[in-house]
């Protein structure tokens, strides 16, 4: 098949090895390689996990940095996108796993305050709209960090604040939203991410997140009653909207961020491809595009279910465009894929089929199979 016309290149970060902004560049160089003086757009997305201010500033957005509150408590700097009155949170920037020290974990103890500290300063900024993308964390606190930045208090029996954390929950006796800034009744926060789980049980984010956060058997036991016993307590303050607010899409997304912005904020879960397509102009791009080329590192089972590469395929079949992936590893049958709208997939391991020295060497590689997308496709 041969393309003419502008190429669009819309793909995620290669976690591990490359940014989205620097697979656009290399993608680019190898198509002009094959193809000099080829048309080119590139269109960095994210999912709403770590990557998506990054992607928000490639598309336009100025970056800010303001220091909060980390994971364990020290102070970080932390980045999210303002443009006009739409700001972009990521809250990995302030809470994320990148933030702790190498083979460090506090599955019990770990806060998102400082998300909240950063969301703070987006609407100081004057946004009234705000796009909270989570993903990455290192925190199972039920977003309990985040409202007590923004207000809420979260007390023991004895009158005293709770420690921060998902553990201390368990602990939780009163828990009060009315101090909660005013200004926010003027933003509408948009939840996105690339998870649908519940707050807790068998599918919930103890369950299934919390090992990857250095949480045990035991850790994870306790996380989910502590979180479950928050929820209750939070139904007694606000009613029976915080029992449906845990059950709701998108609650256990980043340790349960979700269900405090959904049940504190009243924020609306979308797909976090689908809003960041949305706030970067991806439609106007599309219609300039002859070819879209999407991707993100690992190809994989859940590359098909709310990963960037699906949601650029979605949209793109829906317009009549044609796509094409490159990614470092296929781990997914191509007949699932090409079924999501991706005509072709170009791993990196099809040029180097060792992983370590696929990681190391990814740019250059990334290169390689550009060049071989654009002699097969332009």
């Amino acid at each position: 098949m041969s393309q003419t016309g502008r190429v669009l290149i819309a793909a995620d970060k290669f976690k591990g090895s490359l940014t989205a902004v620097e697979v656009a560049a290399h993608v680019t160089e190898g198509l002009r390689r094959a193809r000099p003086g080829l048309d080119v757009e590139a269109l960095p997305v994210a999912d709403g996990g770590d990557g998506t201010v990054a992607a928000a500033v490639a598309g336009g957005f100025e970056r800010r940095e303001v220091e909060v509150t980390g994971p364990l408590g020290a102070p970080v700097t932390a980045a999210y996108a303002l443009s006009g009155s739409t700001a972009i949170v990521e809250m990995a920037e302030a809470s994320g796993l990148q933030l702790l020290p190498e083979g460090v974990f506090a599955p019990l103890t770990a806060t998102t305050y400082g998300s909240g500290e950063l969301l703070l300063a987006a609407v100081a900024a004057g946004a009234t709209t705000i796009v909270l993308g989570v993903g990455g964390s290192a925190t199972t606190d039920g977003g309990a960090g985040m409202l007590a930045a923004l207000g809420a208090r979260f007390l023991d029996a004895d009158g005293q604040p709770l420690a921060p954390g998902g553990g201390p929950l368990r602990e939780l006796a009163e828990a009060d939203l009315t101090g909660l800034d005013p200004r926010l009744k003027d933003v509408d926060v948009v939840l996105a991410s690339d998870v649908d789980n519940p707050l807790t049980g068998p599918t919930g984010a103890p369950a299934v997140y919390g090992p990857q956060k250095g949480a045990s058997e035991e850790d994870v036991a306790t996380l989910d009653a502590a979180l479950a016993h928050y929820a209750r307590v939070l139904e007694s303050t606000v009613g029976p909207r915080a029992a449906r607010c845990a059950d709701a899409p998108g609650a256990g997304a980043a340790g349960g961020i979700g269900y405090g912005a959904l049940v504190g904020l009243g924020a609306a879960f979308r797909p976090g491809i689908e809003v960041l397509l949305e706030v970067l102009g991806f439609a106007p791009a599309l219609e300039r595009a002859a070819l879209v080329i999407t991707g993100e590192g690992s190809m994989d089972a859940q590359t098909l279910h709310g990963k960037a590469p699906a949601g650029v395929a979605a949209a793109a079949r829906a317009a009549g465009k044609p796509v094409v992936a490159v990614c470092g590893r296929l781990a997914i049958d191509e007949a699932a894929v090409r079924e999501a709208g991706i005509g072709a997939v170009y791993p990196l391991t099809s040029v180097e089929p060792d992983p370590e020295r696929c990681m190391a060497n990814a740019g250059p590689l990334l290169e390689r199979v550009a060049e071989r997308l654009a002699h097969e496709h332009l």
